[in-house]
């Protein structure tokens, strides 16, 4: 059963769900069925329903291969609970579906969640330097264009105490502020372009995004790359680090540390214990709908910019949370990784068993999400794939940042003032109507330049100019006939000169007079 990718934007866990339901009710094969001496028809066993919807989420993109029978089960649960299917009774609201010959069938009512009809959110815009999202304006190259400013009132612009549709920024020094609302412009712009401007705009509020730890990310790391933390009470416990190390560095562990059956299992129980019991995930409620949607982007031939916009998307994260999200990423990357690793479980892999466990301390939703568990996963196994480059200090961003601020350093310098800042002014949005009008005053007063041009220019001849006059009342009839709103003016262009005689002439006719006397 072929599936499409369900692309970047709000509500994408409510538009992979219906994806999924379609497509389960669609390719599903119904059979019919005898069970306690009663014929059913157009139905299916649970274990049959696991099998082919086990196999669809695997092949799926938006789901990928880590996806495990029992994740499927819990799915087929969900289904129940939803109404998507009932049992061949008509029963339904409750998860007691197993991986048995129960049978069961699709209702005839439609199973689809409703999308969230959701308007335009009209965020009120503060005139502080730290809430102005566009106050630098950051170029994709290292070349930096001028501010065009459009659709300003003039009026606005030139009011020594501004408006708050044309307020301006006076020239002063760049402030640490400055410099942090930089970090935060240039590292959203970027994103913007990965993920695409709508997608961005829909999940993700700039206002909330905390330059700070953006800064303190790129800034505050040891050799390794792993964020240090000024204060050790947001840290890992003493006692956590210690049992994630041994996991890690299994079987190198400390002498000092017990040896007995079954100790690494305790040792992966304390560390799994302590990150369940964490207020919030890793990637935190927050930014939920933004790395959902960033799961968009794990396709082949989208890897690259995957882990770009994760690389960046965990830099908006506090730094205490990007510490911890690393440390555990290369703790199970390395357990995944080890030969030596005893079993951590008589049935399920260890890979698997990792994803399991620690998918929903990774990525869940404040409120429940029947897809939680599977998105969840889908983005831990990318994670601890790629976590080395996904978790590096993108260097090209604070090249970038770097580049930024030496071109507004570089702007003219007043004495005693230090660095000047660039004036900017804030557009304000007008209607069709207004700039329908705007953009026809606008050409009719580039034209007239154009006119006034043509008659005061002194380099052409007067049969020169009067042919391009010509040409110009031909084509703009209305503006020449304003300039000339007679015949009289238009001909006074060139009544006004004066006839002066050649020189030659007057030389020929002294010459004759002087014949004459002699």
């Amino acid at each position: 059963m072929s599936s499409h990718i369900v692309t970047p934007g709000p509500y994408r866990a409510t538009k992979l769900w219906n994806e999924v339901t379609k497509l389960f009710r669609a390719g599903m094969p119904l059979k019919k069925h005898r069970q306690h001496f009663r014929v059913y028809m157009s139905c299916f066993t649970a274990s049959a329903a696991v099998d082919w919807l086990h196999e669809l989420l695997k092949n799926n993109s938006n789901f990928g291969p880590e996806v495990t029978r029992q994740q499927t089960t819990q799915l087929l649960k969900k289904f129940l609970k939803n109404h998507v299917i009932e049992d061949v009774k008509g029963r339904w609201g409750m998860e007691d579906l197993e991986d048995n010959s129960q049978l069961y069938r699709f209702p005839s009512t439609s199973p689809l969640k409703p999308i969230p009809n959701r308007g335009p959110v009209l965020r009120k815009k503060s005139i502080s330097m730290l809430d102005r999202e566009s106050f630098f304006k950051f170029r994709g190259s290292k070349k930096f264009d001028k501010e065009i400013l459009e659709n300003v009132d003039p009026e606005a612009q030139e009011s020594p105490t501004g408006s708050s549709s044309g307020e301006t920024e006076c020239c002063r020094e760049l402030t640490e502020d400055d410099v942090q609302v930089i970090w935060k412009n240039v590292t959203l712009t970027h994103l913007q372009k990965l993920v695409g401007s709508g997608s961005l705009e829909d999940v993700l509020d700039p206002a909330q995004v905390n330059p700070q730890f953006i800064v303190y990310n790129m800034t505050k790391v040891n050799k390794h790359g792993v964020v240090s933390l000024e204060d050790k009470t947001d840290d890992l416990p003493h006692w956590v680090l210690s049992a994630m190390k041994c996991l890690a560095n299994w079987p190198k562990y400390d002498s000092n540390q017990p040896s007995y059956p079954g100790f690494e299992r305790d040792v992966f129980k304390t560390v799994s214990d302590y990150f369940y019991s964490l207020s919030q995930p890793l990637l935190t409620y927050q930014y939920y709908e933004l790395f959902v949607n960033i799961l968009g982007l794990l396709q082949p031939s989208l890897e690259r910019v995957a882990i770009e916009a994760l690389q960046l998307c965990t830099l908006l994260l506090p730094p205490a949370s990007r510490r911890k999200l690393q440390l555990l990423l290369r703790m199970i990357s390395r357990m995944s990784q080890n030969v030596d690793m005893p079993r951590l479980h008589d049935v399920i892999g260890t890979r698997t068993l990792l994803v399991q466990t620690f998918s929903r301390c990774v990525l869940s939703c404040e409120e429940v999400d029947d897809l939680d568990e599977l998105l969840a996963t889908r983005l831990l196994s990318f994670l601890m794939d790629h976590h080395q480059e996904v978790l590096q200090v993108p260097v090209y961003l604070r090249n970038a940042v770097e580049d930024h601020i030496s071109y507004l350093k570089s702007l003219t310098t007043y004495p005693g003032s230090g660095v000047a800042i660039p004036t900017y002014s804030f557009c304000r949005q007008i209607s069709t109507q207004e700039f329908e009008e705007q953009k026809l005053s606008v050409s009719q007063t580039a034209l007239a330049d154009l006119l006034e041009s043509l008659i005061k220019d002194k380099s052409m001849s007067v049969k020169e100019r009067k042919k391009k006059l010509k040409m110009f009342q031909k084509e703009y009839p209305d503006i020449y006939s304003r300039r000339f709103p007679t015949t009289e003016s238009e001909a006074q262009l060139f009544a006004d000169k004066p006839k002066i005689k050649p020189p030659m002439l007057l030389s020929i006719k002294k010459a004759k007079t002087f014949s004459i006397r002699n």
